[in-house]
């Protein structure tokens, strides 16, 4: 059996871990929402610019860009 002091360490481990996934949730988060924010305001300045590149091709760089991140386990933001 652990002791009563042992129990504290190991749950205020636990608190410690869950407190940094939150930040880091909430960093995404921010992140994600300025991102947003960017393509919106942005929107109507690129409406009357010439596509560069076909909807197909940016799919297809998505799709190994996310493949490349996932077998590293990053975070894509």
């Amino acid at each position: 059996m652990m002791g009563i002091e042992a129990e504290v360490r190991e749950i205020k481990l636990h608190v410690i871990e869950i407190s940094e996934k939150i930040d880091e949730l909430m960093y995404e988060k921010a992140i994600t929402a300025m991102m947003k924010l960017a393509e919106k305001s942005l929107s109507g300045f690129f409406e009357d610019e010439p596509d560069i590149y076909k909807i197909d091709d940016l799919k297809v760089r998505y799709k190994n860009t996310f493949s490349f991140f996932k077998k590293r386990k990053f975070s894509l933001c």
